[in-house]
C-alpha cells in the first residue's frame, strides 16, 4: 500500500486550498494511506476531510514563542518521532516555503516540491528529490492539485471538490448570516462604518447577523459593530471545527479576504468576498456555491455594491437567474 505524506502547515486559507488535492488523490489512489502535517490549530479541520487517514499536528507557531523552553524541545522531539515513525512512498510539499521544506527534509521517503521557477522560496528546493514545474500565475487551488498530480502520476480532471460535506451538522432553520469583518492584516479591513451600514440595510425579520472573532482586538471590533446593528450578535470564540459548523449552517457569508471566507466557499455557502488591498485572481474564493467578489487591490467597494452582490448570490442560491 502506498503511503503519502502531505506538508501544508498554514495558514487557514492555504490549508483549505489544499483540500481539493486530497480529494483528487483519494479518487486516483483509493487504497493509499494519506498523512498530513498541519499546524495544530487547523488539525481539527483537516480531520473533517474523509480522505485523510492521519493528521500530524505541528506547533511551530507556539514553539516560536518559547524556543528555549524545555517543554518546547520535548514537543519537538515527539513531533519528530511521529514524523519519522514510518517510511513514506512519496512526500509532497505544496507549501513551498523554507519552514515546510525543513519538515519534508526530516521525513523518510521520496520528496516532491516545486522547481526553482515555480516555488515561492527557492532555497526550499534543496530539500526535494523531485522538482515539478507548475505555473505561478495559476490559482493556489490549481497549483496544489497539479503538483500533487505530478507527484502521484495522474492529471486532475474533475471539478473542484474540497471533500467537506456541505452544511454537515448545520441547523438551516437557524437562519443567520455571518459577517466576517476580521483579518490579521489591517490593510485588508473594510471600514467599520461600512459594516454598520451594510448590517442595518440587510437585516430582516427572523434573520440573525453574527460577527465571529478570534483575537481580543477582533472581539472588541465585533462588539463595536454589533452595538450599532439591531439584532446583531457576537458569538463565543470557537475552535476551528466548531467554527466550521457555524459557517456550514449560515444562510450566507459576507467577509473580507480571510481564511473563513474560503471555508464558506468550500461548503458552498452563498458568499460575498470583499477585497480591499489584495488580488483575488490567485487566492480568491472558489467553490460549488454562488460567489460574488467585490473590490480588489486598491479598490474599496461601496456598501451599495456589497448589498447588490449579496442579492445576486441569494437569488442564484434559490435557483433563479441573478
Amino acid at each position: 500500500m502506498s503511503t503519502i505524506l502531505f506538508v501544508k502547515t498554514s495558514s487557514l486559507g492555504d490549508v483549505i486550498h489544499h483540500m481539493p488535492a486530497l480529494t483528487d488523490a483519494r479518487r486516483h489512489l483509493p487504497h493509499a494511506h494519506f498523512s498530513w502535517v498541519v499546524e495544530e490549530a487547523f488539525a481539527p479541520l483537516v480531520q473533517l476531510h474523509p480522505a485523510v487517514d492521519e493528521v500530524i499536528p505541528v506547533a511551530s507557531r507556539r514553539w516560536r514563542r518559547a524556543p528555549f523552553a524545555r517543554a518546547t524541545w520535548q514537543e519537538i522531539g515527539s513531533f519528530m518521532g511521529t514524523l519519522r515513525a514510518r517510511p513514506y512512498t512519496e512526500i509532497i510539499d505544496t507549501q513551498g516555503l523554507l519552514r515546510s521544506a525543513l519538515i519534508v527534509r526530516k521525513a523518510r521517503g521520496r520528496r516532491h516540491g516545486y522547481d526553482r521557477d515555480s516555488i515561492r522560496e527557492r532555497l526550499a528546493c534543496l530539500s526535494y528529490d523531485v522538482h515539478h514545474a507548475v505555473a505561478r500565475d495559476l490559482h493556489a487551488i490549481h497549483r496544489n492539485r497539479m503538483l500533487t498530480g505530478l507527484a502521484l502520476g495522474y492529471t486532475p480532471d474533475a471539478a473542484i471538490d474540497y471533500g467537506l460535506p456541505r452544511r454537515e451538522g448545520s441547523d438551516r432553520a437557524a437562519h443567520y448570516g455571518l459577517l466576517l469583518h476580521a483579518t490579521a492584516r489591517p490593510e485588508k479591513l473594510w471600514p467599520r462604518e461600512s459594516w454598520v451600514a451594510f448590517g442595518n440595510a440587510v437585516k430582516a425579520d427572523g434573520l440573525r447577523l453574527l460577527l465571529p472573532w478570534g483575537t481580543p482586538a477582533e472581539h472588541r471590533r465585533s462588539e463595536s459593530i454589533a452595538a450599532e446593528i439591531s439584532g446583531a450578535e457576537v458569538p463565543d470564540r470557537r475552535p476551528i471545527d466548531a467554527m466550521a459548523r457555524l459557517v456550514a449552517g449560515a444562510s450566507f457569508v459576507v467577509g473580507v479576504d480571510t481564511g473563513l471566507v474560503h471555508l464558506a466557499a468550500a461548503f458552498g455557502i452563498p458568499l460575498v468576498a470583499i477585497f480591499v488591498s489584495s488580488n483575488p485572481g490567485l487566492t480568491g474564493p472558489m467553490g460549488p456555491g454562488p460567489i460574488a467578489i467585490v473590490g480588489g487591490d486598491g479598490a474599496m467597494p461601496p456598501v451599495a455594491e456589497v448589498i447588490g452582490a449579496l442579492k445576486r448570490v441569494l437569488i442564484t442560491e434559490d435557483g433563479s437567474s441573478p
